[in-house]
C-alpha cells in the first residue's frame, strides 16, 4: 500500500497531466490561427464591400427639337430620379384610384333599357354631334324608344312630303290588337326604309334629345377622377419612389450625386418639356453603378408619349 504512494508511483501520473495540459494549449493555438485568418480574410474582403456600396452619380443633358429645328436645351425644369417608373407609378396608382366603370353608370341611368344596351355596345354615352347622328342606323333609331322619339319629333315637317303615313289607330289597340300590331309593323318598316332612303332625316334629332344625353355628368366623373388620380401618382412618386431631384441649368444639364447602386428612372411628374410644336417628358430607365458616373443624352429619340393631363411648361 505505501508503495503506492511513493515518489515513483506518483511521477507516472504526471506526464499524463503534462500531455493534457500540451493538448490544450496546441487547440488554443489552432483555434488562435483560425481566428485570425478569418479576421485576415474579413479585412481584405472589407474593401471590396466597401467599394460596391460607394455611392454614384448621373449627369444628364435634355434638349428637344421642333419638327423641323435643332435641339433646344431643356431650361430649369425640374427632372426626378425614382426607384419605379412611371408607368409603373401610374399602374398602381390606378389600383387606388379606379376608373368610373361606365357599364355600371348607364344602368344608374334613368332610360330605356334599349337605349342602355345602345350605350354599353357602343361604349359611349355621348348622344350630340355629327359623329353621333352619322353613327345611327335605321335600326337604331325604330328600336332605341329615346332616338325614335327624338326623330318623329325632328321630321314632323316631312309628313306630305314622302314621309311615311301611320295607317295605325290607338283605338284599335284594345279592339283589334292583331290589324293594330300588323299596321304598326307596316309603318316601323316603312320608317325604316325612309331614313336609309334619305339618311340627312336624321341630322338635328341630337338637338331633342339634349335632356337624355348623360355625357356631362359623364365627363365630371372622368375628370374628377384624373385628378385624384394625378395627385395619387404625384404621391406616389415624391414620397415612396423619390431618390432624388434636380433643376436644369441655362445649358439644359443637370445631375444626382450620391445615389446607391442601383436602377432608376429619369422621370418627368405633371410637367411637359415643350419646343415649338413638340411636346415631350421623359421615364427613362439608367443603371447606378459603384463609384461611377453614368451620362445619359435625354432627345426625342428616348422620350415617352406625353399625357393629356400634363401640364404645359415653356422650356
Amino acid at each position: 500500500m505505501y508503495r503506492g504512494n511513493t515518489p515513483a508511483g506518483n511521477h507516472s501520473q504526471r506526464p499524463r497531466g503534462g500531455v493534457n495540459f500540451a493538448g490544450s494549449l496546441m487547440k488554443t493555438n489552432s483555434r488562435l490561427r483560425t481566428a485570425a485568418f478569418a479576421a485576415g480574410l474579413f479585412l481584405l474582403a472589407w474593401p471590396a464591400h466597401l467599394a460596391a456600396q460607394a455611392p454614384g452619380r448621373i449627369d444628364f443633358t435634355a434638349r428637344v427639337a421642333p419638327t423641323g429645328g435643332r435641339p433646344e436645351p431643356v431650361r430649369q425644369l425640374t427632372f426626378y430620379l425614382l426607384r419605379k417608373s412611371m408607368d409603373d407609378i401610374r399602374s398602381e396608382a390606378l389600383q387606388l384610384e379606379p376608373a368610373p366603370d361606365l357599364d355600371k353608370f348607364v344602368d344608374a341611368l334613368s332610360v330605356s333599357h334599349e337605349l342602355k344596351a345602345w350605350l354599353k355596345k357602343h361604349r359611349s354615352v355621348n348622344l350630340s354631334g355629327a359623329d353621333f347622328t352619322k353613327s345611327l342606323t335605321p335600326d337604331d333609331i325604330v328600336v332605341v324608344p329615346e332616338f325614335y322619339d327624338a326623330y318623329m319629333k325632328r321630321n314632323l315637317g316631312f309628313k306630305g312630303v314622302g314621309f311615311p303615313k301611320a295607317k295605325f289607330k290607338e283605338k284599335d289597340r284594345e279592339s283589334n290588337p292583331e290589324k293594330y300590331k300588323q299596321e304598326k309593323d307596316e309603318y316601323t318598316a316603312a320608317i325604316r326604309r325612309f331614313i336609309g332612303a334619305v339618311p340627312e332625316s336624321v341630322q338635328g334629332i341630337d338637338i331633342d334629345l339634349a335632356d337624355k344625353n348623360p355625357s356631362a355628368t359623364w365627363e365630371h366623373l372622368r375628370d374628377g377622377h384624373k385628378q385624384r388620380l394625378e395627385s395619387r401618382i404625384t404621391e406616389l412618386a415624391q414620397q415612396r419612389y423619390l431618390a432624388g431631384q434636380t433643376d436644369t441649368d441655362l445649358d439644359g444639364q443637370g445631375s444626382f450625386a450620391g445615389i446607391a447602386p442601383g436602377t432608376y428612372w429619369i422621370s418627368m411628374i405633371g410637367i411637359q418639356a415643350i419646343s415649338g410644336d413638340v411636346r415631350l417628358r421623359w421615364d427613362l430607365p439608367v443603371a447606378v453603378r459603384p463609384g461611377e458616373t453614368t451620362r445619359v443624352e435625354l432627345s426625342n429619340l428616348n422620350a415617352t408619349k406625353t399625357n393629356d393631363t400634363a401640364q404645359n411648361s415653356d422650356h
